[in-house]
């Protein structure tokens, strides 16, 4: 008689690919004709098109490296942008400042902007003039992985940025937009708009990396060609299918081979079928004996006899399956390759917790201030770069009296009876 098994394993372990793979073997950069521009070529992000796009699912897969990105962001933000009177040092109360300022929605663009740089090192901006093109009305983000650089002129000069959707390939249609000279910025704006009377162009903050051509190669990514990631997702996919596998299984029922048929030779049962669907009801019987809570300490009675051989029978016999765990072998290389990625990332351990869940270090608040406070001011040359659209609006629109800046988050001791202040970075 075929009977069917009780318990049947499906769990594997999740693959995980080479992230080492991502970036190619090849550094040469390839170009592709933009839609509705035939005469034009954009300049291909990665061999595939698609190294945008496989660096942020490679962050989003990992723990550590997506709240690693986080936290770099929200230190990049810092205090977020204020426009300050440069007499006094404080925040400008000029309405039609700050009127510009919640019009723009500035905490959104420059969080924005703050991701864009610390996942790609570089990020876009918009700027659109009013009618008479005098004045900055509008500073909008533009997500860097939809743009696409044009093929620099014979000069290396860079003159239009495509924004699409690249994600599934070449789209139909791109928006293209006029890209300023980031050498020259506010005189190329002046010539333009006097020249094409155009009013919408790009902006193109771009952090510096060796031997970068059109795309930057963000220093971070180091982790990924290195192989910590891989590592760190290897371990925790073993001890995943570990957990699964071990967790999954917690009896191993051995039944006698009579033991059917004695329960269908007692309640009559002489129908194939309906031995079958006995069968089956036993066996379910079994499994919701060992698996139930309502069945705690009750007791089941078996046939046991001793064959002429002089060994014992048993119709049924359960045992327990030790799952347990088999020692934290892998502990120390989780750290290991969680604190590389983080050194990566620039971000200490003890301010993010590179193993969640573990205490691994044992620094003061003071220290932990140091750290913070270090942290904060590697973001200045980040801050330079990202405040440039936003000083060329205070230069076009006259605004001379004040200024951009990224105040910093200062954490204070107890004795001043608050948590955390404001500075400037001046101070």
């Amino acid at each position: 008689m075929n009977h069917k098994n009780i318990f049947t394993i499906q769990n594997a372990a999740p693959s995980v690919p080479d992230t080492t793979k991502i970036f190619g073997g090849s550094t040469r950069v390839t170009t592709e004709k933009v839609p509705g521009y035939s005469e034009e070529k954009y300049i291909r992000w990665g061999e595939d098109d698609q190294l945008p796009y496989k660096l942020t699912e490679a962050v989003a897969k990992d723990e550590v490296s997506a709240q690693n990105k986080m936290f770099n962001v929200l230190t990049c933000y810092g205090a977020g942008v204020q426009f300050t009177d440069k007499e006094t040092e404080k925040e400008t109360t000029d309405e039609t400042i700050q009127r510009w300022i919640f019009n723009n929605g500035m905490p959104s663009f420059f969080l924005n902007q703050c991701t864009d740089m610390k996942y790609y090192f570089f990020s876009v901006a918009v700027i659109i003039l009013s009618a008479d093109g005098k004045q900055i009305n509008r500073l909008v983000h533009k997500d860097a992985c939809y743009c696409r650089f044009q093929e620099a002129d014979e000069n290396g000069k860079i003159n239009h940025i495509y924004y699409g959707d690249f994600r599934e390939g070449l789209p139909k249609t791109v928006e293209r937009l006029t890209l300023l000279d980031a050498n020259n910025t506010l005189d190329d704006l002046e010539r333009l708009v006097e020249d094409t009377h155009e009013k919408k162009f790009a902006i193109l903050m771009r952090f510096p990396t060796a031997g970068c051509q059109y795309y930057p190669d963000p220093y971070w990514t180091a982790v990924l060609r290195g192989g910590s990631y891989d590592e760190k997702r290897l371990i925790n996919a073993a001890k995943l299918a570990k957990l699964r596998n071990y967790t999954s299984i917690r009896y191993q029922v051995e039944v006698h081979e009579n033991y059917w048929k004695h329960i269908c030779e007692e309640e009559n049962i002489t129908d194939p079928d309906e031995m079958q669907k006995r069968i089956d009801e036993e066996k379910e019987h079994i499994k919701d004996y060992c698996t139930s809570s309502e069945n705690a300490d009750t007791v089941w009675i078996t046939r046991h006899y001793v064959n002429p051989d002089g060994k014992e029978v048993h119709d049924v016999i359960i045992n327990r399956i030790d799952n347990g765990k088999e020692g934290d072998d892998w502990a120390g290389d989780t750290q290991a390759a969680a604190n590389t990625i983080c050194y990566a990332d620039n971000i200490h351990p003890s301010l993010v917790g590179a193993v969640p869940g573990k205490s691994q270090q044992n620094n003061s608040g003071s220290d932990k201030r140091e750290l913070f406070t270090m942290k904060q001011a590697l973001e200045i040359s980040f801050h330079d770069i990202l405040l440039q659209p936003l000083q060329l609006v205070c230069l076009y629109n006259g605004w001379t009296s004040v200024k951009p800046t990224v105040p910093f988050i200062q954490l204070t001791t107890l004795d001043e009876h608050r948590d955390a202040k404001k500075v400037a970075q001046t101070e």
